[in-house]
């Protein structure tokens, strides 16, 4: 549980993007969950120390479900959170396959391009890995997800390729 004080409205959002970042699921205002796994500790501990700094107030709690379905409901809405992200990171594959597909459409093979989606392909490559991590319970497009996370790697491989043989004249 966090209390921050309401100006400047900058350490609040420092706190919301700390916690958001670790994959807290948010239940209320200033009250935020993540299940008790080592995964979690820094962001939340990092989380607390930016609430000191603002002179907030936090209060740390074990908890666990009440009943059976107490916990259940929490690991559902902690899985539809990780659903949510994989649904963004599978639409963000999709525009990556789109923008190759384009590029080589319009031959646009220069190393400056093929550069670029390099970058772009890490980054998908460490967002896949920020929510693998968070997603303790396993939500089922996880696996699509690292499907679809391996066709855009091939799809950038052959761009390489037709982007190194235009450089060199071949026809490969």
């Amino acid at each position: 549980m966090v209390r921050l004080p309401a100006e400047p409205s900058r350490h609040r959002v420092a706190v919301w993007r700390e916690l958001r970042k670790v994959g807290a699921l948010s239940l209320g205002q200033g009250i935020w969950a993540a299940p008790d796994v080592p995964v979690f500790t820094a962001g939340v501990e990092r989380a607390l120390a930016l609430t000191e700094r603002a002179a907030g107030v936090s209060v740390t709690l074990q908890a666990a479900g009440r009943t059976a379905e107490d916990a259940e409901r929490f690991q559902q809405m902690f899985t539809a959170e990780r659903s949510e992200e994989w649904k963004e990171f599978l639409a963000d594959c999709f525009k990556f396959e789109q923008e190759i597909a384009k590029e080589i459409r319009v031959a646009k093979f220069t190393l400056a391009e093929l550069e670029e989606e390099e970058q772009s392909l890490e980054r998908l490559r460490r967002w896949h890995r920020d929510i693998s991590v968070r997603d303790v319970f396993g939500a089922p497009a996880a696996d699509e997800a690292a499907v679809r996370l391996k066709q855009c790697a091939e799809a950038c491989e052959d761009y390489a390729e037709k982007v190194f043989a235009a450089l060199h004249g071949s026809t490969s």
